[in-house]
């Protein structure tokens, strides 16, 4: 009787600490879509075809110190033993969404000759700025320490983040080797470090004159810019932009305020010769990702970037 009551007491800690925090739901494909379709009736939600030289692995647990295990999706590529890597970071205003909405292009683009994780981390209801970027750091360093598993050339790793997934992706890879950046605990031997940028409409500075950031950054960086300017800046890919920034690939929607910071970022990136493109999907909206016929331009650009880098 006091295993059964040790048990039940072990249970009911494990779901009131996940229950803390409920999922948003707000973000999602199909809310995005009723809100788009009066706007745009030509759309269809998009669909990567399944491809039999991808294998797929649900669920992957990364990180299993916190109050809760954290996971990612891997779609790998059973061509070559090694593949350049893609991390996909899912967008929701850093407080909504999930790693399934990034399936679809983690499919097709591992269909190309990549493998791709989904990443699972910490959002703001959870966990403020910047524990959402330890934990996709933490992965990468996951990843690299499990290469030959997960068919991982180490030291081609790009990672993709689409809205404040964009964000995130851009100040992970201008923040290469920033211990400020990194989590203590971790204990791993593998660096954080990656080799491009793939930007899909996130904003590259919070405080500019593009941007119109308001209450859910302010949400996520705990505090508005007049509460808390350090964390808006230090938040900021372009604050941490030089020489040693990896190549960067910007896509972006006909909307000005989501690449906010970007030509600025790019003056720097030229005038330390890196190497970044920039291509707009004309006349889309936000999140144009999720949709035919903007999905597979969006492909297109991202593979023929990483081919340039990696292959």
């Amino acid at each position: 009787m006091k295993k059964i009551v040790v048990l039940l007491v072990l249970f009911l800690k494990v779901i009131d600490a996940r229950s803390q925090y409920l999922a948003d739901t707000s973000y999602t494909v199909k809310s995005t879509y009723s809100k788009l379709i009066s706007s745009y009736p030509f759309i269809t939600i998009a669909r990567a075809e399944k491809n039999l030289n991808v294998n797929q692995l649900n669920d992957v647990v990364y990180d299993q110190r916190k109050s809760r295990d954290l996971h990612f999706d891997a779609f790998l590529n059973k061509n070559k033993k090694l593949n350049p890597a893609v991390i996909l970071i899912h967008g929701g205003g850093w407080k909504s969404g999930n790693k399934n909405q990034m399936h679809e292009l983690a499919q097709e683009i591992a269909s190309k000759g990549y493998s791709c994780f989904a990443i699972e981390y910490r959002l703001s209801p959870e966990a403020k700025y910047p524990e959402g970027i330890y934990d996709v750091k933490n992965a990468i360093r996951f990843i690299k320490d499990n290469a030959k598993r997960f068919r991982v050339d180490p030291d081609k790793i790009a990672v993709l983040g689409c809205s404040s997934g964009g964000q995130m992706a851009a100040l992970i890879g201008t923040t290469n080797g920033n211990p400020a950046f990194e989590d203590e605990a971790n204990k791993s031997n593998s660096s954080s470090k990656v080799n491009a940028i793939i930007d899909i409409d996130g904003v590259l500075a919070f405080k500019h004159p593009e941007s119109k950031e308001g209450e859910m950054a302010a949400f996520w960086l705990n505090g508005t810019y007049d509460e808390n300017p350090e964390n808006w800046k230090k938040a900021s890919a372009l604050s941490h932009t030089d020489k040693n920034t990896p190549p960067v690939l910007f896509i972006n929607s006909s909307f000005e305020r989501f690449h906010a910071g970007r030509d600025d970022m790019i003056a720097i990136l030229n005038q330390n010769k890196i190497y970044n493109e920039v291509k707009t999907i004309e006349n889309s909206p936000h999140s144009f990702w999720f949709f035919q016929p903007w999905f597979d331009e969006t492909v297109t650009c991202t593979t023929q970037f990483l081919d340039t880098i990696f292959k």
